[in-house]
């Protein structure tokens, strides 16, 4: 089958925003006022990647979390989310020449995000990138969020496409599975700093078989 990429698909945290520090930190201060905190290294190895409310179920199973504080848990992180995002949150200048470039390339932009539509709306204008976007798609949009491929599957339905006319880039296990259980083609990176247009037209075209134009 021949591999023709239309369209580049991002997840947000740990991709084109450096947010994984800002959603640890706001998660624990709602939960510091019920003594529930939470390690740094259980956040990355356990939590990282998945929403707040999963998050929170995980911590009623493990360590008795009464349920009943979940809506106001949620709703106070989503806050405190909000107000690092307004103070932290600054343009990158590969990130929209990334985006741009992909644009005047004819490439279609979206981004899937574990994170609540308000979020990824304040992220994104914050960072300078929601003009180059066609649409993201967040938790709230979907039944299950990452791991399972549902936002990845609604995304590229969305964008008229096939999964393997599709890539994305992705950070994180449970987004990575996601991409992969969806039939996407996968750029993996570890920082922010690799998603650029440089490493991101080099992914095309070994999705394209050594073909760029």
């Amino acid at each position: 089958m021949q591999t023709n990429i239309k369209a580049v698909i991002f997840d947000m945290d740990g991709v084109l925003i450096d947010a994984q520090d800002w959603h640890y930190e706001a998660l624990n201060r709602a939960l510091g006022l019920f003594g529930m905190e939470i390690s740094r290294y259980d956040h990355l190895v356990t939590y990282d990647g998945l929403p707040t409310r999963k998050k929170l179920e995980m911590l009623s199973r493990e360590r008795g979390l009464p349920v009943l504080l979940h809506p106001f848990l949620n709703d106070l992180k989503q806050m405190y989310t909000m107000e690092i995002t307004t103070i932290r949150c600054r343009p990158t200048f590969h990130h929209q020449y990334a985006l741009s470039r992909l644009r005047q390339s004819g490439y279609k932009v979206a981004v899937c995000s574990n994170s609540i539509r308000g979020t990824i709306e304040l992220m994104m204008q914050k960072a300078g990138l929601l003009q180059y976007l066609d649409f993201f798609l967040s938790n709230q949009d979907v039944v299950n969020g990452k791991p399972d491929p549902e936002m990845y599957s609604k995304a590229i339905k969305r964008l008229g496409l096939h999964p393997h006319e599709c890539l994305v880039v992705e950070d994180n296990p449970n987004g990575i599975a996601a991409a992969r259980a969806a039939g996407a083609h996968l750029l993996e990176v570890a920082t922010v700093e690799e998603v650029n247009w440089l490493n991101i037209r080099a992914a095309i075209e070994r999705c394209e078989g050594g073909k760029y134009a």
